[in-house]
């Protein structure tokens, strides 16, 4: 019941966000229009391969089923969040037996994983993947039952595989994990083991299926996958994502240090642990299950600092590990039915459900795609447009991706289409996409002359109106392809 009033709360009275929200949701519009739903695409003009569409697709799915609003856009996170706290019950079973279900009480009120539960990105997805590709690990090398041991490893496999589907290799990282904490305890004889035929085979099928039709189709996306979405992330500042040095610290410590509240006790022990020598000797000898909880977070993290491409939602799948690794320490001395304990954990769960009202209801307001949408509407009809284009002064073509409001699509029931005023066929992308659409809605950077613009539009043969301002940005009707 507390996981659902978490999850549930509020899911639909905040307005999409930019530029994460808006960009997954539009992504699943444009194939619930367009019917292609092997290409992710910004706009009918902007194929966008930076993630593999599982995310899209289950976006897709609750907006089809539930209709086309943010409530349906954001229910697969919730349900999403809830299948993650039943995956650490099952896991906290062999973590913190006398109370399996505190791991999961703690993921739920963990200041950081209780926000992300109800922000549209991959990572939350992510975390359910590969929660329930380790839930196949611990089955199958600590199990209870016959059936857990025979089938966990297929169960990895699978989960494996959906995490690859949700956001390429970074899904793939505890599978390191998990082959450091076999060769310790086991050799690599058997980390050979865990290479399982029938797991494997699963894992190709589910992970690799969509990859190997998209490359054989789209030719160049194999170079674009392994040089931006590889070596760009890892080796390169291409995706300012806090890169250089201390990156890491700007990114991550603040998530570490606030986003633990309230657990910062039992994460202390838990640290003090890893810290210790001699607690790893006695692991390692036990074949312990804080072993591979450690190993879990300590090697995923390091990849993670060591990369410069750094978000604070990359760290989301790692509260796994921390929340078992604290409930193991707190397991002895960690008393619900005390009147102070169960009075403090309420007023906590208050104060987090308060603030994500407060949030729904007023903080936000400048990357409100449902905010921007009733300015847009009340300054021009919508009957008047058929798609929005937002000509946009920007760095290079990524920022263009970053500032277009590709929410606005859910909420105005139009295309969207984000054009980078530099690009040497500017012009030419505009006027195509009116070409598709009919008249459109041209929404002008507060930085690019107006003039200019128009002048841009009527070498190809398009003539644009004003017709008012949004947010100091000029508004065109865009239309008339002259023949």
């Amino acid at each position: 019941m507390l996981g659902l009033l978490l999850g549930l709360a509020f899911q639909g009275s905040r307005g999409l966000w930019s530029p994460d929200e808006g960009r997954y949701v539009g992504v699943a519009l444009q194939m619930m229009d367009s019917g292609n739903y092997l290409a992710p695409a910004y706009s009918p003009a902007s194929l966008n391969f930076s993630k593999p569409p599982l995310t899209y697709w289950v976006i897709a799915a609750s907006l089809h089923v539930f209709g086309r609003n943010t409530w349906a856009a954001r229910l697969p996170y919730a349900v999403a969040y809830l299948a993650t706290l039943a995956l650490l019950f099952a896991m906290g079973r062999r973590a913190s037996p006398r109370k399996p279900w505190l791991p999961a009480l703690i993921y739920a009120t963990s200041l950081f994983t209780f926000f992300s539960s109800n922000i549209i990105s991959t990572d939350v997805l992510l975390t359910l993947t590969e929660g329930l590709a380790i839930a196949g690990f611990i089955a199958a090398t600590w199990p209870e039952t016959g059936i857990e041991q025979r089938y966990g490893l297929f169960v990895m496999w699978l989960g494996f595989g959906l995490a690859f589907m949700t956001k390429g290799p970074p899904g793939l990282l505890p599978l390191l994990s998990v082959a450091v904490f076999t060769s310790i305890c086991g050799g690599w004889r058997e980390v050979v083991r865990l290479l399982h035929p029938v797991g494997v085979a699963i894992f190709l099928l589910v992970g690799f299926t969509w990859y190997a039709i998209v490359i054989l189709r789209y030719h160049g996306l194999l170079h674009y996958f392994l040089h931006q979405e590889v070596y760009g992330r890892i080796f390169t500042a291409m995706h300012k994502r806090h890169a250089g040095a201390f990156g890491w610290a700007v990114a991550f410590l603040p998530v570490l240090l606030l986003g633990t509240a309230p657990w910062w006790r039992g994460l202390a022990g838990a640290c003090r642990d890893l810290a210790t020598p001699s607690r790893w000797a006695l692991w390692r000898k036990e074949h312990s299950i804080q072993l591979f909880l450690g190993l879990w977070f300590a090697i995923p993290f390091l990849i993670f600092c060591l990369s410069q491409s750094r978000l604070p939602l990359y760290l989301l799948p790692l509260f796994l590990p921390l929340a078992l690794l604290a409930a193991s320490r707190m397991e002895h001395t960690f008393d619900i039915s005390r009147p102070r304990t169960a009075g403090l954990l309420a007023l906590w769960i208050v104060l987090l459900l308060a603030t994500k009202g407060i949030a729904a209801h007023g903080y936000g307001a400048t990357v409100d795609n449902r905010r921007a949408a009733k300015e847009i509407a009340a300054a021009v009809d919508s009957s008047d447009y058929h798609a929005l284009i937002f000509l946009e002064e920007a760095t290079d073509t990524y920022a263009v991706e970053e500032q277009t409001l590709w929410g606005l699509r859910l909420y105005l029931d139009r295309p969207v289409y984000g054009v980078w005023w530099h690009s040497p066929d500017a012009g030419a992308q505009i006027c195509a996409a009116i070409k598709t659409q009919g008249t459109s809605l041209l929404l002008l950077d507060r930085d690019i002359p107006s003039a200019k613009a128009q002048a841009l539009l009527t070498a190809c043969g398009a003539s644009a109106k004003p017709v008012g301002l949004w947010r100091n940005n000029m508004l065109f009707l865009a239309q008339g392809l002259s023949p």
